[in-house]
């Protein structure tokens, strides 16, 4: 799946069966659609409308460049990102770069090979290569709509890469692009956008459950404790406008929101492992609760894989 990469094979060949994902053969197509819309001067979202496995879309317009924050996944949806990018932004020059290496986010950067400028930071690029084939095998087995997204899918290597943090200047305006993970990832990359527009990708959810990809044997690295440092560091930066990867935009309340939902799921897991519960015990206590507490989200089973991830990095004794 990526020629250009065979030093570093994918150890994890998942297969639907063993990566043990919410099922979405119920779910509409994964097809990013609608208008985007201006969110602040020059900066426009393509909504997921709610969809599951389609992720908010950012274009951000400066004087002689653009960027795209996510791609959607498979070549299809990337083509549509671009074209609508390239609306917006007439003759400029543009960059795309993603919140996270994840299919719904990443699995369409072929359609920008050539046509943008693509820019990872170094632990997003080893993160697709090394987990990139398994994610797909295990998205492809979600449901067949998302099969089809993904038959034609190329992974493509970026123009640039970084560590820590990176400037692009489009033009009157700077975008910096920063690496906060480990956290739902380990190369999540947050996008501020003139201090004042932050694209948080799945660090954030608005009314759906914080998604923790703890698919043991395959990902594991999801660092649920450090997420909730992020969070805080993102409080500290004030932006006015909140761009999950997934839901409505916000603003800072809902960092706040997320941050208190793993805060307590956390301290609820390691009381009750303290007391003797077994994962399956503390996922079934905690998800009931947090089904009460936080009745207006969606996707409830997310809680389940939040208490394994809790739970199996708690010291042992």
């Amino acid at each position: 799946m990526c020629p250009t990469c065979p030093e570093e094979p994918s150890p994890q060949a998942a297969t639907p069966s063993d990566a043990v994902a919410p099922d979405r053969r119920d779910a509409p197509a994964p097809l990013v659609r609608g208008e985007p819309t201006e969110v602040s001067d020059g900066v426009f979202v393509i909504s997921d409308n709610r969809v599951p496995i389609v992720p908010n879309i950012g274009i951000v317009i400066g004087d002689h460049a653009a960027l795209v924050v996510d791609t959607g996944i498979g070549p299809r949806n990337g083509r549509y990102v671009l074209d609508q990018a390239k609306r917006l932004a007439g003759d400029r020059h543009l960059y795309v770069t993603l919140t996270h290496f994840h299919p719904e986010h990443g699995f369409g950067a072929q359609a920008f090979k050539g046509a943008a400028t693509i820019i990872y930071n170094a632990t997003q690029r080893t993160e697709l290569r090394r987990k990139g084939a398994a994610y797909t095998e295990m998205f492809r087995g979600l449901s067949p709509s998302i099969a089809a997204e993904l038959a034609d899918v190329r992974f493509v290597e970026p123009d640039v890469t970084y560590t820590g943090e990176a400037e692009v200047d489009l033009g009157g305006r700077t975008v910096a692009l920063r690496e906060v993970g480990p956290a739902h990832t380990l190369g999540d990359q947050i996008v501020l956008v003139d201090d004042r527009v932050l694209f948080g990708g799945d660090l954030l959810e608005n009314r759906m459950f914080p998604i923790a990809p703890y698919f043991p044997p395959h990902d594991t690295d999801v660092d649920v404790r450090r997420w909730i440092t992020v969070l805080d560091q993102l409080l500290d930066l004030a932006p006015a406008i909140v761009v999950p990867g997934h839901g409505e935009v916000a603003d800072t309340s809902l960092i706040r929101d997320v941050r208190d939902y793993l805060d307590h799921v956390g301290t609820e897991t390691a009381r009750l492992r303290a007391r003797g519960a077994t994962v399956e015990e503390a996922a079934d206590a905690i998800g009931e609760d947090a089904g009460s507490r936080w009745s207006t989200w969606e996707h409830p089973e997310w809680t389940n894989f939040a208490v394994r991830a809790f739970y199996h990095a708690l010291p042992t004794t």
